[in-house]
């Protein structure tokens, strides 16, 4: 995407942009362009030029009404916020500028909507997540775009250091939208692809320098518009990773603020605490809420203050701006405690009324339950309605290896589920969580190479068959391990096969291992399953019930209607025989059931035999 002061600009003087002694009046507008049509009528357009905060402004375009013009502590910014009335169409809007004489018009274009804000379809429980790191996953095209255009910055690749840039981009996911389709997920999430222009590189994007355009080293605006329909055309969703807490500080704003308090603590000698029971605590001090929320995230990622409402307004629109142009399923917001809790339910609730039906999850990242059910949408403990859908499972990562790698006694293995499970109460909606067993920012749920996969299956059946929405890691199929004690790097290494040169190319069956590969099967067989239509409706809005372990066994029901599957799991290395009567309620005697992993017919006894770490799924309808 060009910026503004790269298209035409007239000038009234009859000087052209490009030929003008003077330095431009205006060189960028915010967001680059807008629609007629929108939910929220007012629209706030955010112009920079040096000295332009000093400009009269005069708008003339039927239906358009130019209600406030303000200036801030800066100079060099003018914010005009325009109501768009129901009677304006589509065309290019004349915006003209007068500063001590010198007059210049530009056009800004307002366009029509393409689609219902209603057919926007967010992601939810029927969807499996699959979250990639476009830096790691792939590299396409190599010579799409100049993967330095613009930038002041341009860090390249070094795929020997774990914690530089590898060059992945966009172009790589979208070569690889069949792999991920034959593997049976039906949703990507995307890491950050905005332009980090870093002088480290910010290979991972959560260090932003420009919201409007993707970073030239992941390609094109374009380009990303076109992985979003391709993706579409397979059935597979898209959720775009975004991040208002701070910004990169290498953003034109730390150099220009537009006011004093466009950033909190802009020394930036003040870092976060990180203890987000801050937000809840009846009894916080000031000063620790303060060091909380206000705080910067690291030094260099300055945090934005969302009680602006300049500022607050920009980032609302951005995301809106990115929905309406690329088509996006949903929103994943990063440290989303951190930012003020009333911006952000403002912000929630403006994006879910112009799409109804759109999805937002927020990285709530806290180690019990109660803290990520405060911020979901309706908990009456809160007093702010945050307005946010589905918050994330946290809790089960980081005791995921409780759960699934211990022996499963009365305390024990997968108990640790169970009772986890059990404190589902505390959310308002449990099946708007979203469900993960690592991320690109926890310990693989694999810390070395495995000798068995049978604790590995059980906690991938748990996670496609229980309530919430599952998010799976990229690798996860290919059993990629490691542990952030090394690097960050250590958790996001490349995709073998994604990179030229690339000895092993895992994205094929001859390029895996012989147990990657029955890894793969095992969970393409359930992915692919699951998004049938007759599973896919019992697993996203079917009925939990579910039996304490005992005797190792696990046991849960997902039922809708007379549609029933039932999942149970040998918690333990050895093998053992169990009796029925706890789970008749579920499993009545004499009734017949398919094992969904072996075929086999199931008729229900007395007794019930389990192999070591063995799974039974089975389906009754």
């Amino acid at each position: 995407m060009k910026r503004l002061s790269l298209i035409s600009l007239a000038l009234l003087a009859g000087t052209s942009l490009f030929g003008a002694k003077k330095a431009p009046m205006v060189t960028d507008i915010e967001p680059p362009y807008w629609w007629t049509g929108m939910e929220n009528d007012t629209l706030q357009l955010m112009v920079t030029g040096p000295g332009i905060a000093d400009a009269g402004v005069e708008v003339d375009y039927p239906g358009v009404t130019l209600a406030e013009s303000v200036a801030l502590d800066s100079p060099n910014y003018k914010f005009l916020y325009l109501v768009v009335g129901d009677d304006a169409r589509p065309g290019k809007m004349p915006l003209r500028f007068n500063l001590n004489g010198r007059k210049t018009t530009v056009d800004y274009e307002l366009r029509s909507r393409d689609m219902a804000k209603e057919d926007y379809e967010g992601f939810s429980a029927s969807d499996v997540l699959y979250l990639l790191m476009p830096d790691r996953f792939a590299l396409g095209d190599a010579e799409a775009a100049d993967p330095s255009a613009g930038l002041k910055y341009p860090v390249g690749a070094d795929r020997t250091d774990p914690n530089a840039r590898h060059g992945g981009n966009i172009s790589g996911i979208s070569r690889h939208l069949d792999y991920l389709d034959s593997l049976g997920v039906t949703a990507i999430w995307v890491c950050p692809v905005l332009e980090n222009d870093m002088p480290g590189g910010s290979y991972h994007g959560y260090a932003t320098t420009n919201y409007y355009r993707i970073d030239p080293r992941f390609g094109t605006n374009e380009e990303w518009r076109q992985l979003v329909a391709e993706a579409h055309k397979r059935g597979i969703k898209v959720v775009m990773d975004m991040i208002f807490n701070h910004s990169g500080s290498a953003h034109p704003w730390m150099a220009d603020m537009p006011s004093k308090d466009w950033y909190n603590h802009p020394d930036g000698k003040t870092l976060t605490n990180f203890r987000l029971s801050t937000l809840h605590d009846p009894y916080v001090s000031a000063y620790d809420l303060d060091h909380s929320v206000n705080g910067w995230f690291v030094p260099d990622m300055p945090d934005l203050n969302q009680r602006n409402p300049h500022l607050m307004k920009y980032l609302t629109q951005n995301s809106i701006w990115w929905i309406e142009s690329s088509k996006i399923n949903g929103i994943r917001m990063d440290t989303y405690p951190y930012a003020d809790m009333q911006a952000m339910a403002v912000w929630a609730g403006d994006v879910m009324r112009e799409y109804p039906n759109f999805n937002i999850v927020g990285e709530c990242w806290y180690g019990n339950e109660a803290g990520s059910a405060f911020w979901q949408k309706g908990n009456r403990l809160n007093p702010v309605e945050t307005n946010l859908p589905t918050v994330m499972d946290f809790r089960l990562s980081i005791d995921a290896h409780k759960m699934f790698d211990e022996q499963t006694d009365p305390w024990n293995g997968l108990n640790h589920l169970y009772d986890h499970l059990s404190l589902d109460y505390l959310f308002p909606d449990p099946q708007h969580i979203l469900t993960f067993l690592d991320n690109h920012d926890t310990d693989r749920f694999l810390l070395s190479a495995p000798d068995s996969l049978g604790s590995w299956k059980q906690a991938m059946t748990f996670l496609l068959t229980s309530r919430g929405i599952p998010q799976l890691y990229y690798g996860t199929e290919l059993l990629m391990n490691g542990s952030k004690k090394i690097s960050d790097g250590n958790i996001r290494l490349d995709f073998p096969g994604g990179f030229p040169g690339d000895t092993i190319n895992a994205f094929t069956p001859q390029g895996r291992t012989p147990m990657q590969n029955e890894a793969w099967d095992f969970l393409s067989t359930l992915l692919r399953w699951r998004r049938t239509p007759q599973v896919n409706e019992v697993i996203a809005r079917g009925s939990l019930k579910h039996f304490m372990p005992q005797n190792g066994v696990y046991a849960y029901e997902r039922r809708l209607g007379d549609k029933q599957i039932a999942v149970l799991m040998n918690g333990n290395d050895a093998p053992l025989d169990i009796t029925t009567e706890r789970t008749l309620e579920i499993l009545p005697l004499h009734s017949t059931f398919t094992d969904l992993l072996t075929g086999d017919e199931v008729t229900i006894g007395d007794s019930m035999h389990f192999a070591p770490r063995q799974i039974r799924i089975l389906l009754n309808f």
